[in-house]
This record gives C-alpha cells, sequence and structure tokens, in this order.
C-alpha cells in the first residue's frame, strides 16, 4: 500500500486539513476517528468510540488526548487544535505540524517546534474496543510531554450532560465505571472545559456544541516512546503493549490475502475491512451508521468475494436467513427496533447468495439456503408487507404503502416520503427477475413471464427505461435492469452513453438528472433540506458499480470512471470513498466519509 501523505500547507489549513478525516476501527463497530489538523469537527470524533449491543449503539468516551511539550528553556507549547464558540481556535498546534501520513492504515503526525520533533501515532486493536496513542521525541533537545485526557462518556449523536462519574487509579483513572485510561505519571483534575464547536454539526444543522471533562494529564520524560491507552470492557485487562506494530501487521495481512493487482486496490482491500465487523456484520458507513441489510447485501460480493473473505461471507448469509420473516429481511435495527420496511434488500439477498456460490463454487451453501430462498419468492407472490406482491396479470413485482419509501431511495421528510416510488420499480423488478433466474428450473416459467412483460412494459421510445411504471424520470435505477448477472435486458452503448451524458459525475452518478422537476444540486444544510436533496440529484459513488457492470457486459471498460475514485482516496475519507456527494460542481463528498457500499462497489467494478 502507498502511504498516504500530506505536508505542512495541508496540515496546517484548518479548511483543508481538516476537511480529511482519518478512521481507525476496532472490528465491532466502534473506531477512532479524527482530522489530519487534529481539530474535532465532528461531534463523532473521538479516540474512544466504543460500541454497544448493535453497531449503531456507540457511546463516545476518550474525546482527545492533547499534547504538551516542555521545552529545555522551560517553554510550554501546546500540540492540541479545538475550536470553540464564536469559531475561535486555540490552541493552534496544528500551525508547527509539518506532515501527516497513513502508513497501513495507522495515522502518524510530526510536529515541529524549532529543532525539536514530535511525533504522535494511534492505533486501535482489533476485536477490543481499545486505543493507543504514542509519542516519540525524533530529533532536537531533551523535553518533557504532558498528555490532557479530554473525557465523556454519551450517545455519539448525542452531547455530553452535566455530570460525569471519574475515579483515579494508580496509572489513570475510571470513567463512568465503562472504561479505563492508563499511562505513566497521572495527575488528577476535574473540571469542565466549555463550549467546544464542532464546525460539521453546525453545517448541518444540529447541535454543535458541547462541555468535556478534563480528567487529568500523564506525565514523562520523552527519552522513550510514551503510550497511553485506553479501554472498554474488562478493565482489569488493559491491551496488549506494541499496538500500532500489531496493528499495521494486521492490515498488510488483510490485504495480501486478498492478493490486489495495484495499490488502489490494495487500498480499498483495506477500506473494505473496516466495515466489516464482529458477527460477522457490516457496518454500512462511519461515523453514524450500524447494519442495513439492504446496504450489507449489495456490498456483499465487494466486501467479501472480491477480498476472498468466503467463510465469512459464509456465514453472514446463513446468519441473515435464519432472520428472514415473511419472505423478507430486516431493514436495520439502528433505530432501537427492528424494521421490515424494504422492498429490495431480500432480493439483494439473492443475489448475494448466487454471486457466493457462482464465485466459490460452494454447493452445499446453496443446498443448505435453497429452502430459504424458495420461500422468499413463494411469500412474493402470496403477498408480504406494505403491499409487496407479484401482479398475476403480468408477473412483476409492485410494492408501495402510504407513508412509506421502500426503494433504497428511502428518505422522507416530517413522515412524508420525498420518492415514494410506488407501483412497478424498474431496479426491484430487475431484481426479482433476477432472483428467479438464481433458483433454476422451478421458477423457469415465472421468469420467462416476468422477462416478457418487463421488456414490453419499461423500454421507452428513446431507449431509456421508466424509472416506476407511469414515471420517465431519469434516474440511475434502470442500470440494474443491464448489469445484474441476470438482467432481464441486453444493454445498448447509445442509452448507457445518454445515461452517462446526464448523470456521470467525478464521483459517481446523480441519483436524478439535472434540468428535471425536483432535482437538488446541493446535499447541505439541514435534516430537511439533505434529506430532499438525499435522492434528488445527490450523486452515489455506489452506483459506479452497476454503471462499469452494464458496460463489461458489452465487453467494454470504464477506466476514465474508475480513476476518479483514486483520485478521491485523498479528499475525504482518507484512504476510502464517501456516501453521497453533491450533484453540482465541485461535487463535495457528504454524509458518512466511509461508505461500505461506495468502496465494495469499487471494488467489485474493478475486479471485472
Amino acid at each position: 500500500m502507498r502511504p498516504i501523505a500530506f505536508g505542512p500547507q495541508i496540515c496546517t489549513d484548518p479548511i483543508g486539513g481538516s476537511a480529511r478525516e482519518w478512521l481507525l476501527p476496532d472490528g465491532l463497530g466502534g473506531y477512532a476517528m479524527g482530522t489530519v489538523t487534529g481539530l474535532r469537527t465532528r461531534r463523532y470524533h473521538g479516540l474512544l468510540v466504543v460500541s454497544g449491543a448493535t453497531p449503531a449503539s456507540r457511546m463516545l468516551g476518550l474525546a482527545a488526548l492533547d499534547t504538551v511539550v516542555t521545552l529545555p528553556s522551560g517553554a510550554r507549547v501546546r500540540l492540541g487544535c479545538h475550536e470553540w464558540a464564536g469559531g475561535v481556535i486555540d490552541p493552534r498546534g496544528h500551525e508547527l505540524l509539518t506532515s501527516f501520513e497513513l502508513i497501513d492504515g495507522v495515522p502518524r503526525w510530526r510536529w515541529r517546534i524549532g529543532d525539536v520533533v514530535i511525533e504522535r501515532e494511534i492505533a486501535t486493536t482489533h476485536g477490543r474496543a481499545a486505543v493507543t496513542v504514542v509519542h516519540r521525541q525524533i530529533a532536537g533537545g531533551p523535553v518533557r510531554i504532558t498528555l490532557e485526557a479530554l473525557c465523556a462518556w454519551r450517545n455519539a449523536h448525542g452531547e455530553q450532560g452535566s455530570s460525569l462519574s471519574v475515579a483515579p487509579t494508580a496509572d489513570g483513572c475510571v470513567v463512568e465505571n465503562a472504561y479505563r485510561i492508563a499511562g505513566p505519571g497521572f495527575a488528577s483534575a476535574g473540571e469542565w472545559f466549555e463550549g467546544f464547536r464542532y464546525r460539521e454539526e453546525a453545517a448541518r444543522g444540529l447541535q454543535d456544541h458541547e462541555d468535556l471533562w478534563y480528567a487529568g494529564s500523564f506525565h514523562s520524560a520523552l527519552e522513550s516512546p510514551v503510550e497511553v491507552v485506553a479501554w472498554a470492557g474488562d478493565l482489569s485487562s488493559p491491551p496488549a503493549p506494541g499496538a500500532v506494530d500489531a496493528a499495521r501487521r494486521r492490515n498488510r495481512g488483510i490485504v495480501a490475502a486478498a492478493a490486489p493487482a495495484d495499490h488502489v486496490e490494495a487500498a480499498l482491500v483495506l477500506a473494505a475491512d473496516a466495515f466489516v465487523v464482529r458477527g460477522p456484520d457490516v457496518v454500512a458507513g462511519y461515523p453514524w451508521f450500524g447494519a442495513w441489510s439492504r446496504d450489507t447485501m449489495i456490498a456483499y460480493e465487494g466486501l467479501f468475494l472480491s477480498t476472498r473473505r468466503f467463510d465469512e461471507g459464509r456465514e453472514l448469509l446463513l446468519a441473515y436467513a435464519a432472520t428472514l420473516s415473511e419472505g423478507m429481511l430486516a431493514n436495520t435495527a439502528d433505530t432501537g427496533s427492528v424494521e421490515y420496511n424494504t422492498a429490495d434488500a431480500t432480493l439483494w439477498f439473492l443475489h448475494a447468495a448466487d454471486r457466493h456460490v457462482t464465485v466459490t463454487g460452494d454447493d452445499e451453501l446453496l443446498h443448505t439456503l435453497r429452502p430459504a430462498l424458495t420461500g422468499v419468492i413463494e411469500h412474493h407472490l402470496a403477498g408480504t408487507r406494505y403491499g409487496i406482491r407479484v401482479d398475476p396479470a403480468d408477473g412483476l413485482l409492485r410494492q408501495g404503502a402510504p407513508g412509506e419509501a421502500l426503494t433504497w431511495m428511502d428518505a422522507r421528510v416530517d413522515g412524508v416520503a420525498v420518492t415514494p416510488r410506488t407501483g412497478k420499480a424498474v431496479e426491484i423488478n430487475a431484481l426479482w427477475i433476477n432472483a428467479l433466474a438464481t433458483l433454476g428450473d422451478s421458477f423457469t416459467p415465472l421468469e420467462s413471464r416476468a422477462r416478457d412483460s418487463f421488456a414490453r412494459s419499461f423500454p421507452t421510445l428513446t431507449g431509456l427505461l421508466q424509472d416506476v411504471l407511469g414515471d420517465h424520470t431519469l434516474r440511475p435505477n434502470q442500470l440494474l435492469a443491464w448489469s445484474l448477472p441476470h438482467a432481464p435486458l441486453q444493454p445498448d452503448p447509445v442509452v448507457l452513453g445518454r445515461i452517462g451524458a446526464a448523470l456521470l459525475t467525478p464521483m459517481g452518478l446523480r441519483s436524478q438528472a439535472p434540468g428535471t422537476p425536483g432535482y437538488h444540486g446541493r446535499h447541505a444544510g439541514g435534516p430537511g433540506e439533505r434529506d430532499r436533496a438525499y435522492h434528488t440529484g445527490t450523486v452515489w459513488p455506489w452506483l459506479t458499480g452497476p454503471y462499469a457492470a452494464a458496460w463489461h457486459r458489452l465487453g467494454a471498460a470504464v477506466p476514465d470512471v474508475l480513476a476518479d475514485a483514486e483520485r478521491h482516496l485523498t479528499e475525504h475519507g482518507l484512504g476510502s470513498i464517501s456516501e453521497t456527494a453533491d450533484g453540482d460542481a465541485p461535487h463535495t463528498g457528504t454524509g458518512c466519509p466511509f461508505q461500505a457500499w461506495s468502496v465494495a462497489e469499487q471494488l467489485r467494478a474493478r475486479k471485472l
């Protein structure tokens, strides 16, 4: 893997440097996360963010560990970086940064204070809610270091309350009896630092201020590396020493096992690893999503098959099959309750199972899953939740219920679906026909009928397909009709060219063509504004996969489209691909800076 590296022009820029974020997953759904400058721009940023019963039920613990260097002259230099109410940045430690590097997935900073150079590295411990922060002196006279612990214990989506219980230990402290911090020369403190500001939350129209508790500080000469660790779970068992080297070894092993073709694939393989968590399960995106079945199944091939994680993928498919209810997978449990409000996740599940068997030759898995997969088809024929049912008149699948948005374009504002797409949606029926084909002879007559109906119903005089029967809005969903392994139609290069001309951007494809009614070119503002734009013009990088696959079925490649993603790896979520981007130039990344299906579909497209 090539390191991702920045010099002082980016590192000292509180705008450009703070827009570039790094992520260290722990394999459980928790993480450490921050920016190149060290400025915490989100309420989700912190060194110890702990996953709960589900990947999305995260708690933010250790928010920051501020570095203070005492020089031989006695002068104290603060290397931290915080923004306060009113927009003031203080201290301004970022102005002393000379470099930031992401080496084998592990971040490294270096500050220069005259002839003194200080280095910091951070690593999580895979399979544990634990983080290690290491400081070293690289050059200059002897110095001492102080590390100030700023603490919280609150829901990652919220703000710290007015009280926090901290108990000192011999080498640090325990916070809320939930996590422990340990290191050399601990001195207790105990006061609120008030008015931290999170600029990204302000831009999203959310609460952007918070107070943090200064629990105490660690003190040491920097003659040898100084480690401070923080962990949750068994508070009597700290993480093993050498976490930084262990993290790099593990990351190199993950990449090597996938046998990537080049350094870009290597970066994407490591990015994919962030989303595969204990279960196994899939985190849809960091920092705020948990497991969503639709995202998991769309991302399945890229995350598990393109990276050769066959055994984990097999285990995941079996586990998901056991949760089927009335022929449907639950959409998510992120909201606190299980919701079966998706018309496509289950069809994507059949696609994932078919791809697994095709790639691995695991016929035993197909035999094991066949009753569940057949049950899905039977429930869809008979009818299941939210009006999801095959129309006996043509064999096509219709879906919809008042107030619901059951396709992947599922945004709602004040309870009203922005793009309800009720009826016979193009990608739902492409997935339906693809699902019937995966099960072979037993459903061949139904598949043939649905194919004939699809070919008669969806195409328009221009060759483009209706998005939903009766709705001619130009959207990218029709790509599934040409890109799936058992797609109902053969692609036409002229039609694909028209779609690319209208929808393609350097970040992927727009969710709706500019100039059409209701188009939104900016995915910005408060929650309502962002949700209205979410699927009405906002760019979705995951759609690069179907676009590339449709061209691939014609024997053509789109290397220029795939190359665009390579450049994005250093622009937002470092080494990863964003959830979304603005439909209008400059197509700034939005949503989660680290998104599973964005990474997975780019990786799958490259493996074609």
